[in-house]
């Protein structure tokens, strides 16, 4: 999580050379590369069944990567994340076997309007728009890598994935990496942002749902938004007001208080056999 939010307030100065699109293509680009290196994608062991999950998670990466940061470039990270969670939080609360669950999704987004402080006068509509599409896509996201880390083993899959999410961001990305300005520094960036997210983070995420269901997975991810609120103080000295401060701590209690269950009750199947000895050379 804290790897996720660095990685996106890193982000900021590029956007602001090569624009959100073409940010999160340079990050999906460099990420497929640094994922065939270190992961060799079990193309051989494929079945026809797997590529609909595989196709899905790589264009939802690649929307919910844009989108996030499209609304970072308007509104303060924590807050982004905020709006964001209010995906994965519902997700959660969907999936519970206690319908009451669905209240915390509701408190969650009264913290949101604390955060977004609409009476103010500055709301951006855009930019909560982008907030939650990108949150729409994180639910999905979370489904979907569960559904993927359970067929292939470590993160095959995720190098599997993540080349769809360059292309996908392709048609957006490249105008905007083209039309901006692009300094020098812009690619070596990228390629370190890359390594934290989707690399290594992503990674993480994929080996940690392999294991834990979707609930004690958002337990975890409930206090994103705290770490989003102090990544961007301290990266961005993007800092809160006091009732800002409330609507997150409104938005962590709820999505703590959401989740409820531990660990998975069914484990993976894995199918994807490990690569043999010469194959790994």
């Amino acid at each position: 999580m804290i790897s996720v939010q660095l990685s996106n307030a890193l982000s900021v100065p590029v956007i602001e050379q090569v624009g959100p699109a073409g940010t999160a293509w340079l990050r999906m680009c460099f990420g497929a590369v640094f994922l065939w290196i270190i992961a060799r994608p079990a193309i051989r062991s494929l079945r026809g069944k797997d590529i609909p999950a595989l196709l899905a998670l790589g264009v939802v990466t690649g929307f919910m990567t844009t989108c996030f940061l499209a609304a970072v470039e308007r509104m303060p990270l924590g807050t982004t994340v905020a709006i964001e969670f209010l995906g994965p939080l519902t997700v959660a609360g969907l999936m519970s076997k206690r319908r009451r669950a669905l209240v915390w999704p509701l408190l969650a987004f009264v913290g949101v309007v604390l955060l977004t402080e609409p009476w103010r006068g500055n709301f951006d509509a855009v930019g909560v728009g982008f907030a939650a599409a990108a949150g729409t896509c994180w639910g999905l996201y979370n489904v979907l890598t569960q559904h993927v880390g359970d067929r292939f083993s470590g993160i095959s899959g995720l190098s599997l994935t993540i080349p769809v999410a360059a292309l996908t961001t392709l048609p957006m990305g490249l105008p905007q990496v083209i039309g901006g300005t692009f300094t020098w520094w812009v690619l070596p960036a990228a390629a370190g942002i890359a390594l934290i997210t989707p690399v290594i983070a992503f990674g993480l995420e994929m080996m940690a749902l392999r294991r834990m269901s979707h609930t004690a997975f958002g337990t975890l991810l409930s206090i994103e938004p705290a770490f989003g609120v102090v990544i961007g103080l301290l990266v961005l000295a993007q800092a809160p007001s006091l009732v800002q401060v409330v609507g997150i701590a409104i938005v962590v209690i709820a999505g703590a208080a959401a989740q409820r269950s531990g660990s998975r009750t069914e484990e993976p199947t894995v199918t994807d056999a490990p690569p043999s000895a010469s194959e790994s050379r």
